[in-house]
């Protein structure tokens, strides 16, 4: 399974989880299956709100399941149509979400949990 965690700086599993897909710098994806970890640069940072291509940021990486903190209603629909699941993250690191996400206990978002826009620092605005 390839898993996606957006994140502001690398800093390995380390990382912490950052609130909004689209406007994370970066995102790291884990393959679970091979251990292998890969740092994407968000190929999508200048959109408008409403307007996150989440395909296009992951630059054509084919993932299974995206955690992040906040993730907007239009994003949230292209993920799933395209069968990637999206969870809601835990404040921490990448490392601790994923051992929630192996296990099964994160939630996954639904349209009603989704962002309502940026705020200053491009944080999610709930």
């Amino acid at each position: 399974m390839k898993i996606v965690f957006p994140v502001q700086d690398d800093g390995g599993m380390e990382s912490q989880v950052y609130s909004h897909f689209g406007s994370a710098r970066l995102f790291i994806m884990i393959d679970t299956n091979t251990n292998l970890v890969e740092t994407i640069v968000n190929q999508d940072m200048g959109h408008q709100h409403g307007q996150c291509k989440p395909l296009d940021a992951l630059g054509g990486h084919l993932v299974d399941a995206v955690v992040v903190g906040g993730i907007g209603g239009g994003a949230l629909r292209t993920l799933n149509s395209a069968g990637v699941k999206v969870y809601r993250a835990v404040e921490g690191s990448i490392q601790e979400n994923l051992e929630l996400t192996k296990r099964g206990v994160l939630p996954e978002f639904t349209i009603e949990h989704t962002c309502a826009g940026h705020g200053t620092d491009g944080e999610c605005v709930h």
